[in-house]
């Protein structure tokens, strides 16, 4: 087969380390992989590929700080020996003539790149493949002659941008096809190489443009899709034959799925195209797939995007092609990594029929070879092998004798190329600069801006000393004095610049690894004067390092959103990836902000923690979540996100002059107006119970554990037909309810104080609350235009056959009430009542899970009924067995005594203990009604004190030190309260139990 697959596993990143993620990957050779579902141990999954890498864990560094094995006998998989099977396999099929492409895939941060291009010593599979293949050529024979050019591209949002090339075409550069060349890039530049050295320079070039258009763009590289294009030509003089071979190395942009990352639940379509064509290339590799287990397949959609139409080649043609799956080790990322390996895996049943790429040598072609030759005689080159390009581009008018001029053209740029690099060189060891710092680390450092002595403006005009470009950025930003021997930054006017995570206003003296940032999001480093400076590890102040610190400037840190569990002191988990979402959403939001500014939408937007201080019905805390609200609106992380590049797309029509006008229902700045989840109250359900009545006023606490508003609810055990039960029904064990019809009505009376309507006259609410299994969530009627809503509403539920489970419940969970905010012309919250189940009284049915949904609700009700009067038939039948032995033993004592006296004598004896028995069972019952009337004032304080405990859980410190000491003072009178209502409701409730243990002893002692 011509396609081949290796999964690369690398170490986790710094967001899966500081979300106390746990690694579900494991490899036991060299061929499979392992995935464990982290919500269920049990479920493993298991894929065999060609190859299987194992970098997350066993290396150490070497002298040179290259990643090694830490253990000879280890299973670490450096870059080395990633090379060593597939780089090696890539020159192979060079050298022999065949088409050659490598694709990476994966999410965002699994180490696609890594792979590819590499960091550091740590070379990657591009360098690599370049370098041994003029390795090689340095010891080929002289007949042979060697042609290599090099080509770069981008495509982002379905536009191809010619790395190499500093002309920004409208519309990015066209595909066009031929139907000899297939699909080919018109326009595409394609630069003959002499060396491995120029491979690199032009590496840096593409980087650099690569790194300009991502800041102009306001696009995140990851979004897009890379192709390098490496064209080996080889030239047998002797045999007048050549040999031909394309090496596509292809970075693919994140495969983020669209659930996490997208347009779930969003009305808009989906942000950006690059999921698309990652899309479109799931279904050409899936209709691939199809074709070579030899199923039909009518349509294969190469040409249904960008990637796909230049890959198809690659894919279904001739091409020797390898696949480098890239997974994340995370618990965090397991939905990614498995759909990325079943990705793989569907791609491994690709075949290819890949064919030696050979030709006839034109004589007219071999002669202007040799005069190019003999011409440089006086050159480097003299006596060199020549590395020349066959043809410029890729087009079907390409002149195949344009290489040579190529070639000599190419000298003279790479000489004026020489001296700028050696210029720059000069001036970062003098000056002090600015090296920018960008969310993808192969794309930091890439850019410098010198301070020259004196001032120099910095902005976007061109007429500056220092041109940047990035949203927020204006013509004149910022100025740079460099002055004996000090920089200071100044801004203009109202232009936002931070230093170290500090806004500033004036001008600030600026310290060598100073982290500046202009505008929205633009990130740099600082670098000093020469003496300053020192052997500094710069990778430290990376992209995150940046926004760590802007956060906590803006006193956003972990201990803010409770990470550290006060029990055991240990971080939880899942609130340090909250954190982490909120430290990447934070630049985001941001740019967005900055868009709308410059776009006139007025819309403000701020990051948000959902559920940070509320918990469920347990008790427990809720899974927290960034969220974004937007006044009227709340988005989820992943709804901004594809508001995100709607908006990029938007505001690039801004930039480019078009007309940035759109519909409203098209605006992705606009939402129509929708319900806004205001808080949530806990009602403990446990007097219900024991059938005891609850009346209480509760707060609805925001999700940032603030009050919203107070809940009147009541909660009462009733009959069938509605009345309230009275002590005698209360109840000591709850077991006594078991298998035993249970009705209970919750009845919303009002709403006190809402924020939200004070706010606000015109607005409303609605409160809802689901109990147990019921299927829905029940709502209230909408009330409008008042601060304290009376809602008198009433619902009564019924258990025709209460659970253990269902008691349970009642005794450990909580009701969660939940007050939502109603907006003028928004849609009101229902219930679909189709789903209830409803008994012949019309009360709504809950604790249902035996009874069998295929039947209608009232033959459920008679079937439950029937089967209750069948269990009480066969309890009297055992009575009544039990009375007729008792009946046959006294007449067997009667016949004994002999005589109708003695008989009448017991008969009277049996008489008189009876009344007795059943003068202490009445007396027994009163002691009942007694004891639970004192189990229902102790539950009424308990809840009291429940409450307490709450308010004293969200009861943080201020962050002023002049407020702490009252803050001490109050804390510790809240403790004290807390404290004296547990002792007094344990008191009253011991001298309760006490004085009914009392009566009940001198009740059986007056028996006896």
């Amino acid at each position: 087969k011509d396609i081949s697959w290796g999964g690369q596993f690398p170490a986790p990143t710094v967001r899966e380390k500081n979300s106390g993620s746990k690694c579900v990957i494991s490899m036991h050779s060299g061929t499979t992989t392992t995935i464990q579902d982290p919500k269920n141990p049990e479920h493993v999954k298991t894929f065999t590929f060609d190859l299987a890498y194992w970098s997350h864990s066993g290396f150490q560094m070497d002298k040179d700080g290259v990643f090694i094995s830490a253990d000879p006998s280890g299973k670490f998989a450096g870059q080395r020996d990633v090379f060593r099977d597939l780089g090696g396999g890539i020159l192979d099929s060079a050298w022999q003539g065949y088409n050659a492409t490598l694709l990476a895939y994966g999410q965002t941060g699994s180490g696609k790149s890594y792979s590819m291009i590499g960091f550091g010593a740590n070379k990657g599979l591009i360098p690599s493949v370049c370098e041994e293949l003029f390795q090689a050529i340095e010891n080929r024979e002289r007949n042979q002659e060697y042609q290599v050019t090099f080509s770069m591209l981008e495509i982002y949002n379905e536009q191809v941008r010619d790395l190499l090339s500093r002309t920004k075409k409208p519309g990015g550069l066209k595909v066009r096809e031929d139907q000899q060349l297939g699909f080919y890039v018109d326009g595409l530049k394609s630069v003959p190489c002499e060396n491995y050295a120029q491979i690199e320079r032009l590496m840096e070039q593409g980087t650099r443009l690569r790194t300009t258009a991502s800041t102009n763009m306001n696009a995140s590289s990851s979004r897009s899709h890379m192709v390098i294009t490496i064209q080996f030509k080889q030239v047998f003089l002797d045999r007048e034959l050549t040999k031909q071979s394309s090496i596509n190395l292809v970075d693919l942009a994140g495969s983020e799925r669209q659930k996490s990352s997208g347009s779930e639940g969003d009305r808009l379509r989906e942000g950006s195209r690059v999921n698309l064509s990652l899309t479109n290339l799931g279904n050409v590799i899936s209709a691939l797939a199809d074709a070579a287990m030899g199923k039909r397949v009518l349509h294969v959609p190469y040409r249904d995007s960008v990637l796909t139409k230049l890959l198809q080649s690659a894919l279904g043609g001739n091409s020797r092609t390898t696949l480098i799956a890239a997974i994340s080790p995370a618990d965090i990322c397991y939905e990614e990594t498995l759909s990325t390996l079943r990705y793989a895996e569907r791609a491994k049943k690709i075949r290819n029929k890949a064919v030696v790429n050979t030709s006839t040598l034109m004589r007219e072609s071999r002669t202007e070879n040799n005069k190019l030759l003999l011409g440089c005689g006086n050159s480097s080159m003299a006596g060199q092998p020549a590395y020349l390009l066959a043809e410029h581009g890729l087009g079907p008018h390409a002149d195949p004798m344009s290489w040579a001029h190529q070639l000599e053209q190419a000298r003279k740029e790479w000489q004026q190329q020489y001296v700028a690099i050696a210029r720059e060189r000069q001036m970062t060891e003098t000056l002090p600069h600015l090296l920018n710092v960008n969310e993808d680390p192969q794309l930091t450092g890439v850019l410098k801006y010198f301070i020259q002595p004196g001032s120099c403006d910095a902005g976007q005009a061109t007429s500056n000393a220092i041109t940047l470009h990035g949203l927020g950025i204006s013509e004149k930003h910022a100025s740079f004095t460099n002055l004996d021997g000090k920089v200071t930054v100044t801004p203009h006017s109202k232009c936002k610049v931070v230093v170290n995570g500090v806004p500033i206003t004036t001008a600030t003296k600026l310290q060598h690894l100073d982290r500046i940032i202009l505008g929205s999001n633009s990130a740099y480093l600082y670098i000093g004067f020469p003496s300053e400076r020192g052997s500094e590890d710069l990778s430290r102040f990376d992209y995150d390092f940046f926004q760590l610190e802007r956060a906590a400037a803006e006193g956003v840190s972990v201990d803010k959103l409770g990470a550290v569990n006060s029990g055991d002191g240990k971080a939880d988990p899942s609130v340090l990836a909250v954190f982490q979402d909120y430290i990447k959403l934070m630049p985001l939001v941001a740019e967005a902000n900055q868009m709308s500014e410059e776009l006139g939408k007025g819309l403000k937007m701020e990051l948000k923690v959902k559920n940070l201080a509320l918990s469920d019905s347990r008790g427990y805390d809720l899974q927290k979540e960034v969220r974004v609200p937007l006044w009227v609106w709340i988005w989820s992380k992943a709804k901004f996100i594809n508001r995100k590049f709607l908006m990029e797309e938007l505001y690039q029509r801004f930039l480019d002059g078009e007309d940035s006008h759109v519909a409203q229902e098209d605006d992705p700045f606009w939402d129509p107006l929708e319900v806004i989840h205001l808080g949530s109250a806990h009602i403990w359900l446990q007097s219900l119970a024991y059938c005891m009545k609850l009346e209480e006023q509760v707060e609805f606490l925001n999700c940032d554990g603030l009050e919203e508003a107070v809940l009147h609810i009541h909660i009462s055990p009733c009959s069938p037909t509605g009345q309230a039960c009275g002590e005698e029904d209360v109840v000591i064990d709850p077991l006594e309810l078991l298998g035993k019809r249970m009705d209970f009505q919750i009845r919303i009376v009002r709403c006190l104080g809402a924020k939200w309507l004070k706010e606000d006259a015109e607005r409303g609410v609605q409160i809802g609350y689901r109990i147990y299994d019921l299927p829905n969530t029940l709502y209230t009627k909408p009330v409008w235009k008042t601060v304290n809503p009376q809602i008198e509403e009433t619902v009564q539920f019924t258990a025709l056959n209460a659970s253990q489970e269902f008691l349970n419940y009642l005794q450990t969970n909580a009701l969660v009430v939940d007050l939502w905010g109603l907006q003028e012309g928004c849609a009101e919250l229902s219930c679909c009542e189709p789903d209830l189940m409803i008994t012949g009284e019309g009360h709504i049915m809950v604790d249902t899970k035996k009874i069998s949904t295929s039947t209608s609700n009232q033959i459920s009700e008679l079937y439950l009924k029937l089967l209750k009067l069948e269990q009480e038939t066969e309890l009297l039948r055992n009575i009544n067995r039990a009375l007729r032995e008792e009946n046959v033993l006294l007449k067997a004592s009667l016949e004994k005594t002999g005589s109708s006296q003695q008989g009448e004598r017991l008969l009277e004896s049996w008489w008189f203990t009876a009344r007795d028995i059943n003068q202490v069972c009445s007396q027994q019952a009163s002691y009942d009604r007694e004891f639970a009337k004192a189990l229902k004032v102790f539950y009424q304080s308990m809840n009291m004190a429940r409450g307490q405990f709450l308010r004293l859980r969200l009861y943080k410190p201020p962050e002023d030190d002049q407020m702490l000491r009252p803050f001490v003072h109050q804390q510790s009178q809240m403790l004290k309260d807390f404290g004296d209502l547990l002792e007094s409701s344990l008191w009253k409730l011991k001298n309760d139990v006490a004085l009914i243990v009392k009566k009940k002893r001198e009740c059986l002692l007056r028996v006896e």
